[in-house]
């Protein structure tokens, strides 16, 4: 919901940093797995229950996130790069809530239930992707990226939101994956009837 006006913001300098990087001869696909290695460095933190580490993990990972993708743009985009980057930022959202119930096991059920939710947005962003691309639709509302990018309610900037709250206020745990599991469930009802209006002959 906030990704396509935030873009304005954290862009410019995202984009400074990348230029740089790729001149000096660092790859997209290398800024992608160091991003995704410091968030996977959040999960035993998680699991150790240091929300202050994991935080910084966590804020560190969405940040490099954002910058392979401006290294991408100076670099050049490829269509493996765009894979990776998806695969390890879905990798990533579940392994924080999957490692936060690790570290807190009487919270299994509603950390299942926001894993679970994850599996409907990611599935119908996804699935709209592959059929807007076969359909040659693009859009740019939130920059230049490997494949189409649909909104919905939940979307990068309010998961981010989601995971600073749960290592902040870690006893509300509960109410923040029940809470956010179903704007997920909105976001993919929202979805799908985009794709009905789009896709059907």
């Amino acid at each position: 919901m906030l990704d396509a006006r935030l873009r304005r913001l954290i862009d410019p300098p995202l984009d400074r940093l990348g230029a740089s990087l790729g001149r000096r001869g660092i790859g997209a696909d290398a800024v992608t797995l160091a991003g995704f290695a410091v968030g996977a460095a959040s999960f035993p933190a998680l699991a150790a229950e240091a929300y202050g580490l994991a935080l910084l993990l966590i804020l560190l990972n969405r940040v490099m996130d954002g910058l392979d993708g401006a290294v991408a743009r100076h670099a050049g985009t490829t269509d493996f790069g765009g894979y990776l980057d998806i695969v390890c930022d879905f990798l990533f959202y579940s392994g924080v809530v999957f490692f936060f119930a690790v570290g807190r096991p009487e919270q299994a059920l509603p950390a299942a239930f926001l894993i679970f939710s994850f599996i409907g947005t990611g599935s119908s962003f996804l699935a709209y992707a592959v059929f807007a691309a076969k359909r040659g639709v693009t859009t740019s509302i939130r920059g230049t990226k490997s494949l189409y990018y649909i909104g919905g309610l939940t979307e990068g900037a309010e998961t981010i939101a989601l995971f600073a709250a749960l290592c902040l206020f870690p006893d509300a745990f509960a109410w923040l994956a029940w809470g956010f599991g179903a704007l997920c469930w909105i976001t993919t009802a929202a979805r799908i009837a985009a794709a009905a209006g789009a896709f059907r002959p």
